[in-house]
């Protein structure tokens, strides 16, 4: 088992939202496969390559994949990352919070008509 690195430079701009540590997938294309002018790939022909390393200025990224495992992917390949759910979640994470309402308005009333608020387990 060794760990390779690769490099793939893309056309257009990558997401703005892949990070370092997104597990990048590669799918296969379908042959003779499209819909609405669009390529297709099968879920079974979708596999797992590794962790992306860095993102570099010229759209490209590094990824990490061990070779017993998976292969590079080929040219025409659809590439597409995931975010690891125990880092990025929706929720903020503490202990305690506190908020402040102030009116700034002087002259006039104003009427609050919701709160809500989201709790997270964090200490587990």
């Amino acid at each position: 088992m060794s760990l390779v690195q690769i490099s793939m430079t893309f056309n257009g701009q990558i997401n703005f939202s892949a990070q370092v540590g997104d597990i990048v997938y590669y799918s296969l294309p379908t042959s003779g496969g499209t819909v609405g002018g669009y390529d297709l790939a099968q879920l079974n022909q979708t596999f797992l390559l590794g962790p992306i390393l860095s993102i570099g200025d010229d759209n490209s990224i590094t990824v990490e994949y061990e070779d017993t495992i998976s292969t590079a992917p080929p040219p025409g390949a659809f590439i597409s990352f995931v975010k690891d759910k125990r880092i990025n979640t929706s929720s903020l994470v503490g202990y305690y919070s506190e908020v402040k309402l102030i009116n700034n308005a002087r002259d006039c009333d104003i009427e609050l008509f919701s709160i809500g608020s989201d709790i997270q387990v964090s200490s587990k």
